[in-house]
């Protein structure tokens, strides 16, 4: 099969090309295994911390990809929830244990033993992956595969986060950031929370012009204040500025997500800044996301196509997966960005 491959970590300023494309061996699927033809997979941010080493892969080479649509091609000797030709996608989410107090309690998320797609084994940056039946989710026929692709984790990480809020229909949310995961939010939230005033707080006048054209009240750059306090933000970003920025636009007793598997060391004295009477006092919260479980997918994917969410997808080729991670390093973001494996 062809696959991009990345055989070791590395800075994209000093290789603007850390993917290889290469040739590799079909994979086979085990017992409770499906073999997935791949049509699309997503490109995240969290591929950019794979690859510099933020959350390095813990085997190399490596094929990266998280949100992967595909029909299924093979059935393990013992696999049967899916037929042949089923259309299903894969998230970040590969496996857990199953057994531990988190996997018992429905936070697999939190296993120890948690296992991620295109970090922990091969993922969809390919033409076939394989994955566990129990880990891979039918796809609703209103979705092409290009649109179904960013809501495996863009989608689903966000739902997530907006659980996590304890938002109330009426009460105000900001997003700091606006890329794949903000603007399937923000159309989320129109649905769930109709009397719910959405704020933005993103870099650029293009994100916060798309933003403003999705439904938001507001939107300003990322140090801008807001126009009243917030019940609850989400923040999306790479870097700790942000944290620092939206606990001050906070309301009394508000709470701020963290949706970000790392954060980069470039601007960590952002930290300094951080009063506790102005951003901390008052009884507001911090509270960080921790990947996905499948439950946050299957009722994501549910939701979105009731809604329908429709993303706003940017779409390259196989062999241009470098391009788009350099674009989405250089912030060059409306909406999602998709491989389309042919």
């Amino acid at each position: 099969m062809k696959a991009m491959v990345l055989k070791k970590l590395t800075r994209l300023e000093e290789n603007p090309t850390p993917l290889e494309f290469e040739t590799l061996p079909d994979p086979i699927p085990s017992k409770r295994e499906i073999l997935i033809k791949v049509s699309a997979c997503g490109v995240c941010r969290t591929e950019l911390d794979e690859i510099e080493g933020r959350t390095p892969p813990t085997q190399f080479p490596i094929v990266l990809g998280h949100q992967v649509v595909g029909r299924v091609v093979e059935l393990g000797a013992h696999a049967n929830t899916f037929k042949l030709g089923d259309r299903v996608g894969v998230a970040w989410i590969l496996s857990a244990c199953g057994q531990c107090k988190f996997c018992l309690r429905g936070e697999e998320n939190l296993c120890y033993d948690f296992r991620a797609t295109g970090r922990d084994a091969h993922g969809g940056y390919a033409e076939y992956m394989t994955v566990s039946e129990g880990f891979a989710y039918p796809i609703p026929e209103i979705f092409s595969d290009i649109e179904a692709a960013p809501l495996l984790c863009a989608g689903a990480i966000g739902y997530r986060s907006l659980r996590l809020t304890n938002l109330n229909d009426g009460q105000d949310l900001g997003l700091t950031g606006f890329g794949a995961s903000g603007h399937l939010v923000l159309q989320l939230v129109r649905y769930l929370y109709p009397s719910t005033k959405i704020f933005v707080f993103a870099r650029s006048e293009t994100e916060r012009a798309f933003a403003r054209e999705l439904g938001a009240v507001w939107a300003g750059d990322i140090g801008a204040e807001s126009p009243e306090k917030l019940d609850a933000i989400m923040d999306t970003t790479p870097v700790w500025q942000p944290i620092v920025e939206s606990l001050k636009n906070l309301e009394r007793g508000g709470r701020l997500i963290v949706n970000a598997i790392r954060k980069e060391d470039s601007d960590k004295n952002a930290l300094t800044q951080l009063d506790y009477t102005t951003h901390l006092w008052l009884e507001k919260e911090l509270k960080s996301v921790a990947n996905v479980t499948r439950r946050d997918v299957r009722e994501f994917l549910g939701f979105a196509a009731k809604i329908p969410i429709k993303p706003e997808v940017q779409v390259y080729k196989l062999e241009e997966a470098n391009q788009a991670l350099l674009d989405l390093k250089a912030r060059k973001i409306r909406g999602a960005k998709v491989l389309k494996i042919e």
